[in-house]
C-alpha cells in the first residue's frame, strides 16, 4: 500500500488502529486526542501495512485496535480501556475499572452497540456502516 506505515514503536506510544473513513470514528479520536489527551499514536487502518502488523482488514472494520511496543494487543472496549489507562486522572482510573469483570462485560456489550450503529450516531455517516459480506 502506498503512503502506508508500519508501527515502529520509536515514539514508545502504543499504536490505536481505528477507521478513518468513518466519519463518527474519525471525530471521536480527534475528541480524544483534544479533552482526553492520551499517549498513544492514533492512526487509520487505511494508512497502515496491515499485514505487518498482523491485522485483517475484517478487524479493522469491526472494531478499534490497540497494539503496543510489547506485543500486547485488544481490540473494542479493552482497546478503549488501555488508551485511557494512557492518559491522566481521573481517565487512568476508568480505564483500570473498565477492565474488571463486570464492568468490563458492560463496557464490551456498549461498545458493540456503539460500533453496530457507528452510522446513526452524531457526526456518522453511510460510510460509518460496517460492510456487508464480501461477493467473490
Amino acid at each position: 500500500m502506498t503512503g502506508s506505515v508500519g508501527f515502529t514503536g520509536t515514539t514508545g506510544r502504543p499504536l490505536v488502529v481505528f477507521d478513518g473513513d468513518c466519519a463518527f470514528c474519525t471525530a471521536s479520536v480527534e475528541r480524544i486526542r483534544e479533552r482526553i489527551r492520551p499517549e498513544v499514536e492514533f492512526v487509520a487502518w487505511q494508512r497502515l501495512d496491515l499485514a505487518a502488523l498482523g491485522l485483517t482488514e475484517q478487524q479493522v472494520e469491526s472494531a478499534v485496535q490497540w497494539i503496543d511496543g510489547d506485543g500486547g494487543r485488544a481490540a473494542g472496549a479493552r482497546a478503549g480501556a488501555l488508551l485511557l489507562r494512557r492518559a491522566a486522572l481521573p481517565w487512568r482510573v476508568v480505564g483500570t475499572v473498565m477492565l474488571i469483570p463486570p464492568v468490563s462485560w458492560v463496557a464490551a456489550g456498549v461498545y458493540r452497540l456503539v460500533a453496530k450503529n457507528r452510522h446513526r450516531l452524531p457526526g456518522g455517516t453511510a460510510a460509518c456502516a460496517f460492510p456487508g459480506p464480501k461477493q467473490g
